[in-house]
């Protein structure tokens, strides 16, 4: 849980304990506002101010040697002429002998602590300044409440377990208490019978009990019900008296203007009256809420002043356990951060109803937090609030859950009962047959009128296997809908038979499967062209793969010719799609020279490869000029420029003079020829020049090299050395290291070489190997 919900948690433990701090300061309190109510007295009278006249009270009282708290209520009581007042016997009300002075101070200070604190706080009072004198234990001061019904308001002397059980007692339960609230006049009890209903008596006969009615101004507000442990004789007229005048006190601290029953004259309370009645009305747990505010009028809590008929408690309790609580005292988790009582409080304050489709409630169970999603409505009236809420079932939430899938699945269901005709769809079915939900429903038996023709022999298969041999079954047709439009449709249905066989009804659903029909249509003709266009490659690959091999055997004869040796090695690539450009030429010139070349056209297939065969022999034809490598190249340039179609390439050219041992040679972008000399080997420094047909002018270096007997020379493209994870001077190094390596054999070392080449590129090789006898 987060901090403020562990905060909220922590606030809602610390409230009990504050109640019970406030009850010890309740009597001193008590005791304080009377003797304050008698200094206002003599203030009245002209004995100064309050200062001056709370002093004269204090000398009075030392002067007739009585305690200041009897004294103010001796002045309070000559002054008042009241219900109290009333309640004394009769010409003693201003003595100050032994046998009225604790009566006085009693009634005086409880009526103190009653005008003073709410009906919970004049409860405790009541029962610890004026009733436990007389003997009683315990008493209950109920509200009343609607058509009967009574509310909690206060009590003092019950185990909390007993109050929490009798907070609300329903119309029509016939405790003691509802009795008096009906006949308005009192009740004495010297001893109850077994079987009494009323609170504190689960256990069936109990002591006496006194039961009055709360009046204010004619008007029955609530009951006082004042119990005693044992039987009693009957009450005295002075203890009568005093029990009304503490009944009247009462009256001044329930809700009369809140929750009220009828009044003397049988009309209905005020807005609360009509609110409960609204609240009865709804079919989803309500809740009155009545503001409680501090000193300042400033709104600090809710009263749960009613609670409906229909009324769920988010913990399990009941509506009596609720009813009277606070709303953060039944409910704390709701003050958390923009919880359920901030809500309250600004529907309050600014009488702007309040909706929300999904909220967490919480509730604590056991000091276990426990949180519940539910629908929420807030309104104001008056200055009370209505409170509605209805938790999410998970019946509610699976039908919602399902409504939505068949709605993004474009299903509807139906079912029809073959036994009374009568067919039942759904929402969505109506959309998909392109009607509105008031018109008629279409049978299984006429669907052939709304489908395409030539569907009517798959829906009649459909239909005899349905409905006359009792099996699942299913189908697609074309539904014609009356605005024109048709969709594929695919129904699903199962029939329902009793145990002897017989049918019932059939279940089924439609899904519309257009969008699934028009795929499978653009797959199928995707897979055509597809199958088309893989068999024209095939053949492009193989026709240019008959030309590579016809050009470019992978091991050709070597060449022989004034003490140099040629050898030729050609690796294709693995994949037969992959048919490369790459190519090589060693030919003796009429000049006796001897023309070694090496050439990568960039790409695959068939393009590479006729790409290959125009540079190939375009080189060949220009070398019989007698030009230098670096004309060569640079009028094979053009030919890949102009007389292409695009093609790019690199290359290696070399013209061998035997006289000279010399090698003049140039590069067009590729990587650099390998010299093996005795136990070394070096690549060669590479000359300037760019890859062939990328401009349409180019210009290249020329290197010159003398061969000396022995040497090894070797030309190749980069599918000897390129790897996907390395540099190319590491593949390079790599290659160096392998050609090191001594072999007797021409053909067998450019074999060697290729066994150990590292390439990765799964890329055509071509590799020329000469060597100086």
């Amino acid at each position: 849980m987060s901090g403020d919900g562990q905060g909220v948690e922590a606030l809602a433990a610390t409230v009990e304990q504050l109640r019970r701090d406030l009850a010890l300061a309740q009597e001193s309190a008590d005791a304080r506002a009377l003797i304050g109510i008698a200094t206002g007295i003599l203030v009245e009278r002209g004995h100064g101010g309050p200062t001056a006249s709370a002093r004269y009270l204090e000398g009075l009282a030392e002067a007739a040697r009585l305690p200041l708290l009897e004294l103010a209520a001796d002045v309070v009581n000559a002054a008042s002429h009241d219900a109290v007042t009333e309640a004394l016997p009769a010409g003693q009300a201003n003595t100050d002998g032994d046998n009225v002075a604790g009566p006085v101070l009693r009634l005086r200070a409880a009526e103190a602590g009653s005008l003073s604190s709410d009906a919970q706080s004049a409860a405790e009072s009541l029962l610890d300044q004026a009733l436990a004198p007389l003997g009683a234990n315990a008493l209950a001061l109920w509200a009343a409440g609607r058509d009967g019904a009574l509310i909690l308001a206060g009590h003092a002397g019950f185990r909390r377990g007993e109050a929490e059980r009798w907070r609300y007692v329903p119309p029509g339960v016939g405790t003691v208490a509802q009795r008096v609230l009906t006949e308005r006049r009192p009740q004495w009890h010297g001893s109850l019978p077994a079987g009494t209903l009323g609170i504190g008596l689960g256990r069936g006969g109990a002591g006496a009990r006194a039961v009055l009615p709360a009046e204010v101004s004619g008007r029955t507000l609530g009951v006082l019900e004042v119990c005693w442990p044992h039987p009693q004789p009957p009450l005295t007229p002075a203890t009568t008296r005093q029990l009304d005048a503490l009944a009247d006190l009462c009256a001044h601290t329930l809700p009369g203007t809140d929750v009220q029953a009828a009044g003397a004259d049988g009309e209905p309370g005020d807005a609360v009256s009509v609110l409960i009645d609204l609240a009865d009305s709804l079919l989803d747990s309500a809740l009155v809420l009545r503001p409680l505010l501090d000193d300042q009028d400033a709104v600090t809590d809710f009263q749960i002043a009613y609670t409906n008929g229909h009324f769920t408690d988010l913990a399990g309790r009941s509506r009596a356990a609720v009813t009277g609580m606070s709303l953060l005292e039944a409910y704390p988790l709701t003050a958390r951060e923009n919880g359920l009582y901030e809500h309250v409080l600004r529907v309050h304050a600014t009488g702007e109803p309040f909706r929300a489709e999904r909220m967490t409630l919480g509730a604590l169970v056991d000091d276990v937090p426990l949180s519940t999603v539910a629908s929420v409505g807030l309104g104001r009236y008056g200055d009370t609030v209505l409170l509605s809420w209805r938790l999410e079932s998970e019946a509610t939430r699976l039908a919602e859950l399902l409504q939505h899938a068949q709605r993004l699945g474009r299903i509807g269901g139906f079912e029809e009962n073959t036994v009374t005709g009568r067919v039942i769809w759904n929402t969505e079915l109506f959309s998909l047959f392109g009607l509105p939900s008031s018109s008629s429903v279409v049978p299984l038996e006429r669907l052939h009128k709304h489908a395409h023709p030539d569907d009517s022999v798959a829906i009649g298969r459909f239909l005899r296997t349905l409905m006359h041999h009792r099996h699942s079954a299913s189908t697609a047709f074309r539904l014609q809908r009356a605005d024109g439009v048709v969709r594929y449709i695919r129904i699903v249905g199962e029939p329902v038979t009793d145990p002897s066989g017989h049918l019932l009804a059939v279940r089924g659903a439609y899904q519309d499967v257009s969008a699934q029909h028009w795929t499978e249509v653009a797959l199928a003709a995707t897979r055509d062209r597809l199958a088309d266009t893989e068999q024209q490659s095939a053949e492009r690959n193989r026709l240019a793969l008959q030309l590579q091999q016809a050009i470019m055997p992978p091991s050709p004869a070597p060449v022989d010719t004034s003490g140099l040796r040629v050898a030729v090695r050609y690796r294709p690539a693995e994949e037969g799609h992959l048919v490369g450009g790459d190519w090589y030429d060693a030919v003796v010139l009429p000049t006796k020279q001897v023309l070694l070349a090496v050439g990568d056209v960039a790409g695959h297939g068939i393009k590479a490869a006729t790409g290959m065969v125009v540079l190939r022999n375009a080189l060949r034809g220009l070398a019989a000029t007698g030009s230098g490598p670096a004309q060569l190249l640079g009028w094979l340039n053009s030919v890949a420029h102009h007389l292409t179609d695009q093609v790019t390439a690199t290359a290696v050219c070399g013209i061998y003079e035997p006289t000279t041992r010399q090698l003049r040679w140039a590069r067009a972008g590729h990587p650099p020829p390998v010299l093996v000399r005795g136990d070394e080997a070096t690549a060669l420094p590479l000359p300037g020049g760019i890859l062939l047909g990328a401009t349409a002018e180019a210009t290249y270096e020329e290197h010159l090299l003398t061969l000396e007997a022995g040497d090894r020379l070797l030309m190749y493209t980069d599918g000897l050395i390129e790897r996907r994870d390395l540099s190319v001077e590491q593949s390079l190094e790599h290659l160096l290291s392998v050609a090191r390596q001594p072999a007797p054999e021409l053909e067998k070392y450019l074999d060697r070489l290729l066994t150990h080449s590292r390439s990765d590129t799964d890329d055509d090789t071509c590799l020329i190997g000469v060597h100086l006898q």
